[in-house]
């Protein structure tokens, strides 16, 4: 009796696959469902089919999934969802090993409910991903949408690893008086009154939507954000329509003009530099009412008051949970120890002899600059 000789696998990475892909079939072909939990993940990470690596400012992100369809595309077409609405700038590298600021493994399966778990900076996603990316409600809560995961988690990875932080707002250079306005609120503040009343009037574009900033010494460094905004169709119709793409005046659905946003590239009205060292900085806090005659100014005198409304700015969209693809809760990327770090920081920015008293504005949309631009 000859018995056939036991060949031992070349090395353990192989033998580790032909034990885990046999395993797999087996309870596979016994009606098992199986999930990330059962693979290594060492050997997933060495061997996912689709990877790349994604530069945001300062942060690399290490992207991978088992179908191209999940797969980002950048920069990708100018749309509301775009991750350009949010950063400056979104380039494709090569896969970082080791290097880092985070890394997002997706595995597409129609077996398993969504799910997800976190080992330090790694983060792995399971369920029919691609299904639900293809039905979801609003694209820009998705994996790579502009309210969606790697927009929250650059935003946190900034701050805990190369302490830039992000203010939610838009940034208007004036050249002359080299002065940097930082316009800051959430949705419906008045942001995009300013900002394109702001260009009217000759101020140079630094941020739309995210306006980054970083303590060095005695210094303060400005880093440029996005150039594409977001901007509702009856805003443009009506109060802006020098700035209505020219594609749109024959296209666009006028009948839900104040439901629409569309996505407008700015970029020729850019800052000449993607970055500022010290200048004057005037924030500005708006309230843009419509119809609203005249114009009333308060300042903030009370550091530890503008100190506040800056820290609810920074940390709203760092801190607060959100869902993907309308099933799946992830929570906020927020910490003790971030959140005490960035108070200190937004203490000592307030205090800095660049930045001007922070300003409350209410205003109808023709009077909102008055003469700021004088100050």
């Amino acid at each position: 009796m000859v018995l056939s000789p036991f060949i031992w696998p070349l090395n353990n990475y192989q033998f580790e696959k032909a034990f885990l892909e046999k395993t797999l079939a087996f309870k596979k072909s016994l009606g098992y469902s199986f999930s990330l939990k059962e693979k290594s993940m060492s050997w997933l990470k060495r061997n996912w089919p689709y990877r790349q690596g994604a530069q945001i400012l300062f942060c690399r992100f290490g992207l991978a999934a088992n179908c191209p369809e999940l797969m980002p595309v950048w920069p990708g077409k100018i749309e509301v969802p775009s991750l350009l609405t949010d950063f400056h700038e979104v380039s494709q590298i090569n896969w970082p090993e080791n290097e880092a600021d985070g890394y997002i493994f997706i595995q597409n399966s129609g077996e398993v409910k969504p799910g997800y778990k976190v080992k330090g900076r790694e983060w792995f996603f399971e369920g029919p991903l691609l299904e639900l990316s293809q039905k979801t409600s609003d694209r820009r809560f998705s994996f790579w949408g502009n309210q969606g995961f790697l927009y929250r988690l650059t935003l946190a990875c900034l701050e805990k690893n190369h302490g830039v932080y992000s203010f939610h707002a838009c940034g208007l250079v004036d050249e002359t008086q080299k002065k940097l306005f930082v316009v800051a609120g959430g949705a419906g503040s008045g942001k995009t009154v300013y900002l394109l009343s702001g260009l009217r009037r000759g101020l140079k574009l630094f941020s739309t939507e995210t306006v980054h900033f970083r303590l060095a010494g005695d210094q303060i460094e400005w880093f440029m954000g996005s150039l594409l905004d977001n901007i509702r169709l009856g805003t443009l119709h009506h109060d802006f329509p020098d700035f209505l793409p020219p594609e749109l005046k024959n296209t666009a659905d006028w009948s839900r003009e104040w439901q629409t946003k569309v996505a407008v590239d700015l970029s020729a009205f850019r800052f000449a530099s993607t970055r500022l060292i010290s200048p004057e900085c005037q924030v500005i806090f708006p309230h843009i009412e419509e119809g609203r005659r005249g114009y009333e100014l308060h300042e903030i005198k009370d550091r530890r008051q503008a100190a506040r409304i800056l820290f609810q700015n920074i940390s709203e969209k760092i801190a607060s949970s959100f869902i993907l693809y309308d099933v799946l809760p992830i929570i906020g990327f927020d910490s003790p120890e971030l959140a005490s770090k960035r108070l200190e920081v937004l203490k000592r920015f307030l205090s800095h002899p660049q930045t001007k008293t922070p300003v409350e504005i209410l205003a109808g949309p023709g009077a909102c600059w008055a003469n700021l631009m004088e100050a």
